[in-house]
């Protein structure tokens, strides 16, 4: 036994029983109590679970927030980012004597251009090929009677399954479908006028509202950290987009000599149809592709002839995003091939097309809030 036995001044002995050979209340064997709290088992305390639960439904709050008012936080949000990335095209032109109210309406006139000539590109086909739906779609079902013996099997499989053995003939869809999707890919004249007008003030105003929001914190550090973040989101926001538009108009480029080397129809339209959608990651190439087949299909006779440029496309955007793309913009800003899917799903679903051209900015924006407000020298776990 470890226990103790002291005399007192009276005579009498008193034993002195150590800590660790206190019994547990309700514990017959008499084991020890620990030596040490870290050996008792975690307990979940109910103000960290309150916490948990006031986040969770802080997050939830503010989703539904974001959903329910896309028509206002979309053009809002997308001016700020944009702005972020043609803030340094600003700060250039103020270099060059040139106002900053000034350089701000000068680059959103250049960029509206751009924007403009991209679509009178791509419309101009897509307008041309609507007219002819039916005549598309007899040709496709034409071209397409190679898979009658995949078909046929599959009605005998139906058959034996007691199925129908009717197997709907194919069509393109009806003209009606053209105005729900321009209204999905389309914001209203309200959200363009909100975009455009916050984009202009917000690229005017950005350096009293970077010195503002600076200067909102008392601590000498605070403020020190808040102006390399902004610094750093500004910088590589606007390295991002012109690193990405330098990459996707050589991918237009690109696209448009494939085209016009296979014998496509309307090749610069396909170009900029294809520099337009790769600003969308992962979504916009498979899209660029399927476009592609099915223009093949009705511009070629044979389905080896019509897979050409759509095989050559899939072997370049290998390329470009695989290779040349993590090389230009490097390893700081790779963004990790899972995050960019589940940010990509979850902004399209949230806020549509321009959710999905968010996506990538957005987690740009969060890995370097992450560098700096969890740097890399505080208390981490353990390499596995």
């Amino acid at each position: 036994m470890g226990a103790r036995i002291a005399s007192c001044a009276c005579g009498r002995d008193i034993v002195r029983v150590l800590p660790s050979e206190r019994l547990i209340p309700g514990n017959s064997e008499g084991e020890p109590l620990p030596d040490s709290h870290s050996e008792l088992p975690p307990v979940i305390r109910r103000t960290e679970f309150v916490a948990f639960a006031l986040a969770g439904l802080l997050v939830i709050a503010v989703v539904t927030v974001l959903y329910v008012g896309k028509a206002f936080f979309l053009p809002v949000v997308m001016a700020f980012v944009i702005g972020t990335m043609l803030s340094p095209a600003a700060s250039f032109l103020e270099r060059c004597k040139v106002p900053r109210a000034l350089g701000a309406v000068l680059i959103v006139i250049a960029g509206t251009a751009v924007v403009a000539f991209a679509v009178a590109l791509i419309a101009s086909p897509v307008m041309e090929w609507s007219t002819h739906l039916p005549e598309l779609g007899a040709q496709l079902k034409d071209k397409l009677h190679v898979f009658d013996r995949p078909l046929a099997l599959w009605r005998e499989l139906q058959a034996m399954v007691g199925g129908s053995e009717e197997f709907p003939s194919f069509q393109l869809p009806k003209i009606e479908w053209v105005q729900p999707t321009l209204e999905f890919l389309s914001p209203t004249f309200t959200e363009f006028l909100l975009f455009f007008v916050t984009l202009i003030l917000f690229i005017a105003s950005w350096r009293d509202l970077r010195r503002a929001m600076i200067m909102n914190f008392s601590n000498h550090d605070a403020r020190l950290r808040t102006l390399r973040i902004l610094n750093e989101i500004e910088v590589h926001l606007g390295n991002y987009l012109l690193t990405v538009t330098v990459i996707n108009v050589g991918v237009g480029v690109a696209t448009g000599l494939i085209c016009a080397l296979t014998g496509m129809p309307n090749p610069a339209g396909l170009g900029a149809l294809a520099a337009t959608l790769n600003f969308i990651p992962i979504i916009g190439p498979i899209a660029m592709f399927a476009v592609l087949v099915m223009v093949g299909l009705v511009a070629f006779p044979t389905i080896s002839g019509a897979l050409m440029a759509a095989l050559a496309f899939g072997g370049l955007t290998f390329l470009e995003g695989h290779f040349i793309t993590p090389t230009i913009i490097g390893r700081r800003l790779a963004l990790n091939a899972l995050a960019v899917l589940l940010a990509l799903a979850f902004w399209t679903w949230m806020w549509g097309p321009m959710g999905a051209f968010l996506a990538s900015p957005f987690l740009i924006v969060g890995l370097i809030l992450k560098e700096h407000l969890l740097p890399a020298d505080s208390p981490q776990l353990p390499q596995a």
